[in-house]
Parts: C-alpha cells; sequence; structure tokens
C-alpha cells in the first residue's frame, strides 16, 4: 500500500470524496474538491481529476484512455494495463456471487484488501486504510451515487463505454443501495464519517449544502486575509513528482502561494564554489547539486496549470538577471528578491526599471539604508511587499525583530504600494502570529517533504507530510480573527447588564 501512503502524504485536509457517474454529479461544484483527496469509481474522473481511480472491467480502459489519465494512482484487476506516467496496484476482484455476497461485510471490515464487484465498497475501504494511515477521523462524501435506474449519468460521461445490459439494472442499483445502508450500519463507531450527497432518506447533505460550505472555507473574506505563502525553495529536488506533492499539499494545508527559486547557476556562483565537495545523491560537488534542483520552463508551465487547477498562486525568486528574463518570458504576476542578493544593487536597480508587477523583498542582513534603497528605486511597481527578516536559520526568538513589522505597516499608510509582511525563518508560529498582529499581510514559511541530510534550509522548513503546516496556518488564521476589523462597535455577543433607567 506504498502508493496509497505517498498520495495521503500529499493532503492536510482529512476529506475524501468517492465519485461515482450519477446525474447529481453535475450538482457539486469543482472547486469543492480542491484540497481534497479523490476516490473515483470505473470512468469517473471524467467528471473531476482523482488521486485514485478503482475499477476492474476491461471496457474502463478506453475510457481512460480517450479522457488522458487524470488520476495519480489506479487499482485494478486489469491484467497488463500500464498508462505511461502512473501508478498501478494490481488487486484480485471478487465477483458479487451468492456466496461470496455472504462474507462481503466481513471482508469489508476485515485486513484483507480486494476489488470488491460493489466498487463504491472498495472505495470506502481505501478510505478505511488512509484514516489508519493519518491515525484520525477522515470525513467521507459519496459523490454520483444517485442509487436510481432513472436518472442517468453525469453530462460529463458524453459517451458511454460500458456494454448494455439488458434488464438487472435496477437489481442491481437495489443490491448497492442495501450494502451501502449495511456499510453505514458497521462503520458508525470508527474512524469514517461517511455522508452521502443528495436527497435519500439516508443522505447526510445535499450537493447545494455541500456547495455552501466550500464558499464558507474560502469565504468573500478571502481576498483581503494574510497572505500565506509555503516557501517550497529548491525541497523539491528538481523532482517533478515530488513538486506537484509539494504543491498539493501546501494547497491542502491551506497556503494561498508557493514560491519556488530561479538562478542561472554557472553565473550566479564563482567556478570556486562550483567546484567545491558537496554530498548528493546527485553527484560529489556543488555544481552537480545545484543543476539537479533548477526548474525547466516546461517545470515552470507544468507548475502554472497545476496551480490554476487546485486555485493556488505562485511565484518565485529570481536571482540573476539571466533568470530575471528566462522569468518574463513565463509570465509572472509577481516576483521576488530575496535577502541574499540585497547587495547586488545593479540588479535590482535593473529589474526596477524593467518591471512594474508586484515585487517582495525579504529584507534580511539589510538595515534603513536598504530600506530607502528600495522604496526609492522601485518607483514603478505595482505592489511593494516588504517582508522583516532575519537570514539565520534558525532565527534565534532575541532577533527575530517583530517590531520591524509595525514599521513597514505605517510606511504602507504613507506609501499605498507597500505592503507589510514577515519571511519566517524560526522554528514554529508564534512570531508569525506576532507579525499578523503587528500588521503583516503576507508571511512565509519554509516548507519540506520529508528529512533529507543533505538539503538547505532543512532544520527550519515545516515538513509537508505531518499536519505541522497546516497548523501553522491554523494559527495565522486564528490570529486574523482574533485582531478583527479595527473598527470599534457594538458587538451581538455584547449585553448590557445595567441599563440607565429613564
Amino acid at each position: 500500500m506504498t502508493q496509497i501512503e505517498n498520495i495521503v502524504s500529499i493532503y492536510g485536509a482529512d476529506t475524501i470524496f468517492i465519485l461515482g457517474k450519477g446525474a447529481s454529479a453535475d450538482l457539486v461544484a469543482p472547486e469543492v474538491y480542491a484540497g481534497s483527496l479523490v476516490i473515483s469509481i470505473n470512468d469517473a474522473e471524467r467528471i473531476a481529476p482523482a488521486d485514485i481511480c478503482i475499477f476492474h472491467e476491461a471496457w474502463v480502459v478506453p475510457a481512460l484512455k480517450e479522457n488522458g489519465y487524470k488520476s495519480r494512482l489506479y487499482i485494478t484487476s486489469v491484467e497488463n494495463f500500464s498508462p505511461a506516467g502512473r501508478q498501478v496496484l494490481n488487486v484480485p476482484y471478487v465477483p458479487l456471487t451468492q456466496e461470496s455476497s455472504e462474507l462481503l461485510m466481513q471482508r469489508f471490515m476485515g485486513d484483507g484488501f480486494v476489488i470488491e464487484d460493489l466498487l463504491f465498497l472498495t472505495a470506502i475501504k481505501i478510505s478505511k486504510i488512509i484514516a489508519d494511515i493519518k491515525k484520525r477521523t477522515q470525513a467521507v462524501y459519496l459523490v454520483g451515487f444517485d442509487f436510481d435506474s432513472s436518472v442517468g449519468y453525469s453530462r460529463s460521461i458524453d459517451k458511454d463505454f460500458a456494454p448494455r445490459v439488458e434488464g438487472g439494472r435496477s437489481v442491481r442499483i437495489c443490491i448497492q443501495e442495501h450494502y451501502f445502508i449495511s456499510a453505514l450500519y458497521f462503520l458508525r463507531h470508527g474512524r469514517l464519517l461517511v455522508n452521502h450527497v443528495g436527497d435519500k432518506v439516508f443522505s447526510s447533505i445535499t450537493a447545494k449544502e455541500l456547495n455552501g460550505s466550500a464558499r464558507v472555507l474560502s469565504s468573500e473574506g478571502a481576498q483581503n486575509r494574510v497572505a500565506v505563502v509555503a516557501e517550497l525553495t529548491t525541497n523539491h529536488f528538481g523532482d517533478r513528482l515530488r513538486l506537484e506533492r509539494m504543491i498539493r499539499a501546501s494547497k491542502a494545508g491551506g497556503a494561498d502561494f508557493i514560491k519556488l527559486q530561479k538562478r542561472d547557476v554557472e553565473n550566479f556562483y564563482t567556478k570556486e564554489q562550483l567546484a567545491s565537495a558537496y554530498i548528493s545523491p546527485f553527484g560529489r560537488t556543488f555544481a552537480d547539486y545545484r543543476h539537479a534542483l533548477e526548474l525547466s520552463k516546461d517545470d515552470f508551465e507544468f507548475v502554472d496549470g497545476l496551480c490554476r487547477e487546485l486555485g493556488i498562486r505562485w511565484f518565485a525568486s529570481v536571482l540573476d538577471e539571466a533568470s530575471f528574463r528566462f522569468m518574463q518570458d513565463i509570465g509572472l504576476e509577481m516576483l521576488k528578491l530575496p535577502s541574499t542578493i540585497s547587495e547586488h544593487r545593479d540588479y535590482l536597480s535593473y529589474v526596477a526599471k524593467n518591471y512594474t508587477g508586484s515585487i517582495v523583498l525579504s529584507t534580511g542582513m539589510t538595515d534603513a539604508t536598504y530600506e530607502e534603497f528600495i522604496i526609492t528605486t522601485f518607483d514603478k511597481c505595482d505592489s511593494l511587499y516588504l517582508l522583516q527578516c532575519n537570514s539565520a536559520y534558525p532565527t534565534p526568538p532575541e532577533d527575530c525583530n517583530i517590531a520591524v513589522v509595525r514599521h513597514y505597516y505605517d510606511l504602507s499608510r504613507q506609501d499605498s504600494r507597500i505592503v507589510p509582511g514577515y519571511s519566517s525563518h524560526d522554528f514554529g508560529w508564534k512570531a508569525s502570529v506576532l507579525a499578523v498582529a503587528a500588521g503583516a499581510r503576507m508571511v512565509e514559511k519554509h516548507v519540506k517533504l520529508g528529512k533529507t541530510e543533505w538539503a538547505h534550509f532543512d532544520a527550519v522548513a515545516v515538513d509537508l507530510t505531518t499536519p505541522e503546516f497546516k497548523e501553522y496556518v491554523d494559527h495565522i488564521r486564528e490570529a486574523e480573527m482574533l485582531l478583527g476589523s479595527g473598527l470599534k462597535a457594538v458587538n451581538a455577543s455584547e449585553q448590557h447588564k445595567y441599563l440607565k433607567r429613564r
């Protein structure tokens, strides 16, 4: 089950969607699935991209192929199924017969794993496995399971690859409904909260209510909230699959942006630096290591497409002129000039002359003279994010100097282009929460995927395979709530104990 564990590690959210092909699936907004693990049945991935697809019949293969294989992992009993670039887990299939049906719920609640004829039971079994991996309760929503032969399929299923079987469909659907209700009974004390989305007697929530809850989670005020940046740096190690997992996990954890890096390795470092010894899986020199970490134009275009699909934004630290021109060709709504190049004044002035979008600047290793240089030089940019930062990894508590954020906030009152923020190189969430209270509108936190012994920033980075990043974001959101609007008013929660008598 390693493949399932790898997918589970991407998601911080404890929500799973099991997607069927029923017409009611059209009532659920696509953004509902964002940030949650999706398991599709047969060719339901034609409705929405999934993480895991389960099937056992051969007719599903051409349907998946025509759609372009939208799942990360395929669990199937079909032999010789091996789509390029996708993982496959072959599992035995148990057809529904009188003999096998007697033991069906026993298999369902047991430790073994097979593909049942009733695929949604297999999907729920996978959800149980996920709950055990995470060691916490998972909310499971069944979408597109109408249990009604008369309603047909989702509009996304414009071509039905399934063979037509005369008669018996109503009986089979009745059996499915019976076993679903049985599953609810057997799971009532476990780690799964199974919800049928629909208008059946046993439905927990309607599609309209589900859409509404998703809108609450991404409320109208989200545009004005503190922007949380998951700073990936180069912890993807040039591996696109690892990169994708980090982006998905950052989104699931609640990040508004992910941030990458771009540099021209041969010209950014000296020959002596590149030739120096550096132990990594990519070779024995620092040059081997740095070249392996750089993303190509195709990689950045992949990032752009994935972020658009997930509803998360991205930008990059751009460290030199060649990289700046490279990123201009790709197109960025925002770029960062990090503390490491604060002394590269010629390059900074070049960017100021040739870029009018939003600029993010960390101010580690700088003082008030750098602040004056930045505000004066970057007079054409739309927004100028000034992020208080200390460049030690990790930053000692006495050097966080959160009061600088308040200074940047005061500057923003004088110059509307300035946006105060904080780039966290300290452990935990406390300094970031204080930064929010001081006026930060952007906070940045380094992230990683698991532990390595050779990566940069590994000590201070938050591990996306744990709940730690989501907890960090939750603390930021709680701080925003506690901070409030700044407008003094009488709240609905307040009651006068002693009213003045007239």
